[in-house]
């Protein structure tokens, strides 16, 4: 049976250390937000992951979702779960206190959903989805929109989703077909079919509302012609209680490889009545608010799997006896040495070691930079930590999702045998951490929208954003012989960033193919370097507790030793990226398709 323990320490460390709470509580409108309340905070939402979820990922898993006459049931124990979650407050954890949430900082409901996708991802994607309509609803939404439907949203006790992908069109949006036409009550009539939609149709809340993208009769052609819609299942009655079925109904659900008690539906709307969320053919603008979140939602699934995988390995490790250790034997009174003493198990568990904890700096500081870019009173700041986020975002969702798959195949590998099949549970993390580098755009899309977008935006200024501060810690570094055995290989691989970037944009601009080509490697080479920002963050602030006398010795010890492990045997995978990158896109693009 799998095992899971909300790593709160560790959270507690990022959040204190590298983060700043101090920082967060200085925020505008987070004054209440203190160590001592977030950190019940995160106590009571590791106490609901452990012992209310977790339980229901494997039997959830085994189970999956229910499809009959058009209605989805999702699998025993999932509607108690889930009234569990509303009836404390999770939903509107970081909602407006306008609207009946909590106000707390975005900051503190990322680490609790890590939390959540390690406990049960296929649980987690129904109020996630939620929160992604409600972010959408409350920065596009008009006031009687918001007044109608934020509330509901924030409770629980009606969820949301968001209908983007279509029977012909994936990621090309600008080809959808659904139609929206003006109706005589001031709404419209919404018909198409929608794909692939999460949380689409279930019985865990008493309405569910889709924000759909559709065309209007005079919409221009491609993205320039998409425009967002609110479509709720139910209409409302005058009370705000469900009334009259709309015309929306589920076509059927996907039979999946993974997150199988999460429903993902077809979506039928034939005259379903909606009501325009923003300004006509101005959709994209509004639903990137929603992929946005979701992109860095999915980046944070990736980080839960990759949590509850390592966990889960190291258990294994240390109770499976198998062979003696190179070394001479450890174990004499028993049979064997449990395998955590062997090289190439200890190689696996540190990986996965070593991509989480950093992974987990690295996002936290990204989310520490959304509060900052809603709540600090300086606009200047505010934009440059919207957009750090906006250049992070596409290294976030795809890194940390390949991260997950890693980690969770390393969990199935240290089982042998066992991690192949479905009692010992690992395999499951396997199954449900592929859909995450899938979903939300691919994580080659996000290595386009990195080189495509990010990098040449405003004449590269997003990069600043980044460049400059892991500049100046190595810089500062340097000056701390202590710190020598980090910062050099750090140094060493922002130098091939610079180099690569450089490249990209110079061979980009005569070829787009040449940027295309080299995407997904800049994307990681990046990715890898920021954890190794991360690290060097990190063994600064261990080597600072360890010398005031300050805590768990022990810990700060393990940070600085999985931060040796890091730079030494994963940061130098960026040496073989480089490489790859100035190949250029001729051997990818010489073979005739024929020929394939």
């Amino acid at each position: 049976m799998p095992i899971y323990k909300a790593p709160l320490e560790d959270v507690r460390f990022v959040l204190d250390e590298i983060v700043g709470l101090d920082k967060l509580s200085a925020l505008p409108g987070y004054e209440e937000a203190t160590p001592e309340l977030v950190g019940q905070v995160l106590e009571e939402g590791a106490k609901l992951c452990e012992e209310v979820l977790f339980p229901l990922n494997q039997s959830g898993d085994g189970e999956g979702c229910h499809f009959e006459n058009g209605v989805v049931r999702t699998p025993k124990g999932f509607k108690e779960a889930y009234a569990t979650y509303i009836e404390a407050g999770w939903q509107g954890l970081a909602c407006d206190p306008a609207y009946g949430g909590q106000g707390l900082p975005k900051l503190v409901n990322i680490m609790l959903e890590e939390f959540i996708c390690s406990a049960n991802l296929s649980f987690g994607m129904y109020p996630g989805l939620s929160l992604g309509a409600y972010n959408a609803l409350s920065m596009y939404g008009s006031d009687e929109l918001k007044q109608r439907f934020l509330p509901k949203l924030v409770d629980g006790t009606w969820s949301g989703t968001m209908c983007l992908t279509e029977p012909h069109c994936g990621t090309d949006l600008g080809i959808i077909r659904t139609k929206a036409v003006p109706d005589e009550q001031g709404g419209y009539t919404i018909t198409g079919t929608k794909i692939f939609i999460s949380a689409g149709e279930h019985d865990l809340t008493e309405n569910i509302l889709h924000l759909v993208l559709a065309r209007l009769p005079d919409a221009p052609a491609g993205t320039r012609g998409i425009s967002l819609f609110l479509v709720p299942k139910f209409l409302a009655k005058e009370d705000g209680t469900p009334g009259a079925l709309n015309g929306v109904a589920c076509g059927s659900i996907e039979h999946k490889m993974g997150i199988k008690a999460s429903s993902t539906c077809v979506m039928n709307f034939e005259d379903a009545t909606g009501w325009l969320v923003g300004e006509p053919h101005k959709g994209m603008r509004a639903m990137f608010v929603m992929m946005n979140a979701a992109r860095l939602a999915v980046g944070i699934q990736g980080l839960g799997l990759s949590e509850v995988s390592y966990q889960n390995a190291v258990n294994y490790a240390r109770e499976r006896l198998q062979g003696r250790s190179l070394s001479g034997v450890k174990a004499p009174d028993k049979p064997a040495d449990p395998i955590i003493v062997h090289p190439d198990v200890r190689k696996n568990l540190m990986t996965a070691r070593a991509y989480t904890e950093g992974a987990r700096a690295l996002g936290a500081l990204v989310a520490y930079h959304l509060d900052v870019a809603e709540r600090h009173a300086d606009p200047r700041t505010k934009r440059d930590s919207d957009e750090f986020v906006q250049l992070m975002t596409p290294i976030v969702k795809a890194l940390f999702t390949d991260i997950g798959f890693e980690s969770a195949n390393i969990a199935v590998q240290v089982h042998g045998g066992h991690g192949f099949i479905w009692e010992t549970g690992v395999e499951q993390y396997v199954r449900d951490a592929r859909i995450c580098q899938i979903y939300e755009g691919t994580n080659g899309i996000q290595a386009l929208d990195l080189v495509g977008r990010k990098l040449p935006q405003d004449m590269g200024r997003l990069l600043r954003h980044f460049f400059h501060p892991v500049g100046r810690d190595i810089e500062a570094g340097m000056e701390d012989d202590e710190l020598g055995e980090f910062v050099m290989p750090l140094a060493k691989a922002f130098a091939k960033l610079q180099q690569a970037t450089a490249l990209i944009a110079q061979k980009g601009l005569k070829d787009p193919e040449e940027a295309g080509a080299a995407a997904s490697d800049y994307l990681r080479l990046f990715g890898l370097v920021a954890l190794g920002w991360s690290w060097l963050t990190m063994v600064k602030a261990a080597k600072a507790k360890l010398a005031a006398g300050d805590g768990n010795a022990a810990f700060y010890e393990a940070k600085i030793t999985t931060a040796r492990f890091y730079m030494a045997k994963l940061l130098p995978q960026v040496n073989s990226l480089f490489i790859t990158i100035t190949a250029g896109a001729k051997p990818l693009m010489e073979l005739e398709d024929a020929a394939f």
